[in-house]
């Protein structure tokens, strides 16, 4: 079941609220005096009850209270902001840690076992690192139950941590603009206690299984579920960021290479060049950068999967 984000979810909910709760409650404050003193002075100082304007001189004590005491509100707010703020900045040694990938439109979630996940899945009450990169532009991480919020950005190593304090699914998704399909970059956090995490993670013989299973073709299209293809290319013939899947294996593909236009046959070379160094051979109508190598990421016999499931897509 999915959790409200008001639910103490994280370690880090009370110092967040309370930050928030403070500075609302300030806010409140000013915006009912300065409403109340407004309309007071609107009544007051009407044409018919002061028709005759009346020059006042300033009060050194008035600048001065309305110096200090901002200041002092100001202070207030910016010490809970930070008390909420600072205990984020630094995991504990004994953290359990997590890599996340970012990239269009897609997080992807690794483990130190090999697993690899689009829903990020952990143990309840013991504190969890997400160590995460971007692959092409900047993201944010962001779990509204748990308080957290990351910018990912290209080159730089970012982290989060926390620690999950209630059992049930929780919302993940990104809140910097990305690009189109930014706002189907939506995932879960799945909250689960110790000893059912432990024998989720040590549990091999689900992938096992499947992968004895699933024909190369049908282990392609998870892959590529799982990596975000899908957010970029289709399967229908119609135009994307890149171009359609529909059709493409075998066929003629028109690149561009330089400032050169040439054709080339879509067949296992391409398209295994197109994964790894996308940026080399752009097809013609599409713009360069849009797609970031998958080096490192997929293996050779994920990319030979990916293969075999574009030679089903007539």
């Amino acid at each position: 079941m999915y959790i409200l984000a008001s639910t103490q979810a994280s370690n880090f909910v009370s110092g967040v609220d309370r930050a928030f709760l403070v500075i609302l409650g300030i806010c409140f404050v000013f915006l009912i005096g300065l409403t109340v003193t407004m309309i007071y002075f609107i009544y007051r100082y009407d044409k018919k009850r002061n028709p005759q304007a009346t020059q006042i001189k300033g009060s050194t004590t008035l600048e001065i209270v309305w110096t200090v005491i901002p200041v002092i509100l100001v202070l207030v707010m910016f010490y809970y902001g930070w008390a909420g703020w600072k205990p984020m900045k630094s995991a504990p040694d004994d953290s359990f840690e997590i890599d996340v990938i970012a990239r269009m439109w897609n997080f992807t979630f690794q483990y130190e076992n090999g697993k690899k996940t689009d829903t990020l899945f952990v143990p309840m009450d013991k504190p969890v690192k997400l160590n995460m990169v971007s692959l092409d532009v900047v993201h944010s991480l962001y779990i509204p139950a748990f308080r957290v919020k990351e910018d990912v950005v290209p080159g730089r190593e970012k982290f989060m941590w926390f620690i999950p304090q209630k059992e049930g699914i929780f919302d993940l998704f990104c809140t910097e603009y990305c690009g189109l399909s930014h706002s189907y970059m939506i995932n879960s956090v799945k909250v689960v206690p110790q000893n059912e995490f432990d024998k989720w993670y040590t549990d091999t013989t689900a992938t096992v299984a499947s992968a004895a299973i699933d024909s190369p073709s049908a282990a392609g299209k998870r892959i590529m579920t799982n990596i975000g293809c899908f957010a970029c290319h289709t399967i229908d013939g119609n135009k994307l960021v890149g171009p359609t899947f529909k059709g493409l294996y075998g066929h003629e593909a028109r690149i561009k290479v330089g400032g050169d236009i040439k054709t080339v046959i879509a067949d296992d070379e391409y398209i295994k060049k197109a994964i790894l160094d996308p940026n080399s051979e752009i097809v013609e109508g599409y713009n360069k950068g849009f797609m970031q190598s998958y080096q490192g990421q997929l293996t050779d016999t994920e990319i030979n999967q990916i293969i075999e499931y574009l030679k089903t897509i007539k």
